[in-house]
């Protein structure tokens, strides 16, 4: 039987992110690598945090009835308006949020942090929040990258954030129909051990596994590393609890199918935060397999790696996709060639033999019964020779499992030693995606450049449907004094290449508070009042993530 990731994470480092035992350090091969790739000579670690205990913060805006109201709700111990739990709830784990938080710029934070243990408790916070004029910000593992859970004010006088660990409980398991029940604030391993208990799994391991929770997942539109497979939470999800302003709204349905008027739970899943908390959500969940098989394969070029992934999806027979599949452009496999070891040496001097000067890497996992498993990976592998794959055996595979989940550790060192690192996400069709590719990542190197530094960009496919793809850039480049600045005149670069070039502004990352300028782009300005006029429904005074997803000036907020 295949078990998944299933341990539990402590809480964060209060500077980056996860556990920092879990964090590895760079090595001196990584770092001869980052001095000639970015002509970086200087990489000692000298930008270290500020101490934790110097940082400074304005006192909680909450009236003393106000505090107290909410200790009623929930329970002394549940409130804190404590500096060191209000900086942890400050931001998310962007790039610019690292940034602002290891230099002690902490200007935006809640004016408390409370931990609802109950929908019932939430709708009375709610109700009081409405009442009082206090905005409401809904956190479960911390984890946005977008600007997502941001303690903005918006035009009240105070903040608070509802962190949703407490609610943390499998509710029900259906093993017949295999759906099951989940509190929001369960976390990825808390999600897996609880179900494969019962000898299922959800299947969603997006790297933000290890602290994301069920209610980020669909709040987000999330997308896991095995989604190909298993699918999207907003595609495994059949019905939601929502706890409003307005009251309580339970959204979807049991029924296998239904065509009872447009599906209100496609209007909750991605929205944020903006709308209501999602305290509890019913999904579909698999076997858990007691099989897996792992294959790589080389192409000449991230074109051709891109034309195989296209006719496995399109030519395959249906259901034989892998449940993983993952394409690196050609600096993304140098750099995994470089990196990994003698083994990896030794794979990249055959493929030059074999003619594969510049390679582009392929990863699959395939995951099932055994017999099955193997004929569909066989199935496979017919469509990637015919398309000019060749055969690398399990290992680049098994080694990207093994560390999928240690990606964002690093970054945290390349701070410190004034590397700039940050990644941001698309999709486009196949016929555009060669096109999109090219123009984001010509704006993400301008961007770098701008002021005469270096810069390093890898990409890879991390999703592949039957029309179309999602790219997945990491960008480095020497750290610049005004850090949060670079960050922003890149990222601005490369979402106006996105829209131009007709993809989406995300894939999975959400949108937050940094790609809500862009969202009308997408879904044009009726769309941008439909969902305001959903806002004005569930929540009218407007007290639900101020500033995120929807324009402020799209919205119009019912006086008290």
């Amino acid at each position: 039987m295949v078990t998944h990731v299933t341990e539990e994470i402590p809480r964060s480092v209060w500077y980056g992110w996860g556990d920092p035992s879990r964090a590895k350090r760079l090595g001196a091969g990584a770092l001869s690598y980052l001095r000639t790739t970015l002509r970086l000579q200087d990489l000692e670690p000298t930008r270290t945090p500020v101490d934790f205990s110097s940082i400074e913060i304005t006192p909680s805006r909450l009236e003393d009835a106000a505090l107290e109201e909410l200790r009623a709700i929930t329970g002394a111990p549940h409130l804190s308006t404590e500096s060191a739990e209000r900086i942890l709830h400050s931001g998310g784990k962007s790039t610019p949020d690292l940034m602002r938080i290891r230099a002690g710029d902490v200007v935006r934070v809640p004016d408390a942090v409370i931990f609802p243990g109950s929908a019932q408790e939430v709708r009375e916070i709610l109700a009081l929040c409405v009442r009082r004029r206090i905005a409401v910000v809904t956190f479960g593992g911390g984890t946005s990258v977008v600007g997502g859970v941001d303690p903005l004010r918006g035009g009240f006088g105070a903040v608070i954030t509802l962190d949703m660990r407490r609610m943390d409980k499998l509710v029900h398991l259906d093993p017949v129909s295999r759906t099951a029940t989940l509190e929001a604030g369960m976390r990825g391993p808390a999600i897996e051990s609880a179900l494969q208990g019962h000898g299922f799994t959800l299947g969603h391991f997006p790297q933000s596994h290890q602290e994301a929770t069920l209610g980020g997942y669909l709040a987000t539109r999330s997308a896991g590393q095995a989604s190909t497979g298993y699918g999207r939470p907003e595609i495994l999800v059949k019905s939601l609890h929502l706890e409003t302003p307005s009251g309580p709204y339970l959204v979807g349905s049991s029924a296998p199918g239904s065509a009872a008027g447009p599906k209100l739970l496609d209007v909750v899943v991605g929205s944020e935060g903006t709308f209501g908390v999602i305290t509890s959500a019913t999904l579909k969940i698999s076997p858990l397999p007691p099989y897996k098989s792992y294959g790589a394969w080389s192409f000449a070029s991230f074109e051709a790696g891109a034309q195989a992934l296209r006719l496995l999806e399109q030519e395959g027979v249906r259901g034989d996709m892998p449940h993983v599949c993952r394409l690196s452009d050609t600096d993304e496999t140098a750099a995994t060639f470089k990196l990994g070891g003698w083994k990896t040496g030794a794979l990249s001097k055959y493929l030059g033999v074999r003619g594969h000067k510049r390679p582009a890497l392929a990863l699959f996992v395939w995951e099932g019964k055994k017999p099955e498993t193997t004929a569909r990976k066989r199935r496979s592998a017919r469509i990637i020779r015919r398309a000019g794959g060749v055969a690398l055996g399990p290992m680049p595979a098994t080694a990207w499992e093994h560390g999928r989940f240690s990606g964002p550790y690093l970054r945290d060192e390349l701070l410190s030693r004034g590397v700039y690192v940050e990644t941001l996400e698309t999709a486009a069709t196949w016929s555009d995606l060669s096109a999109t590719y090219g123009a984001v990542r010509s704006a993400i190197m301008d961007g770098l450049e701008a002021k005469g530094g270096p810069g390093y960009i890898q990409t890879h496919i991390s999703h592949v449907y039957p029309d179309g793809a999602s790219l997945y850039f990491t960008f480095l480049g020497g750290l610049e004094d005004d850090g949060p600045g670079q960050n922003a005149r890149i990222k601005k670069s490369a979402s106006e290449a996105i829209v131009a070039a007709g993809a989406t502004i995300t894939h999975h990352h959400a949108v937050g508070s940094e790609h809500a300028p862009y969202l009308g782009a997408e879904v044009g300005e009726l769309g941008l009042k439909v969902l305001a006029g959903i806002k004005a429904t569930l929540d009218p005074h407007g007290i639900m993530n101020p500033g995120k997803l929807i324009p402020e000036t799209t919205i119009h907020v019912q006086e008290s």
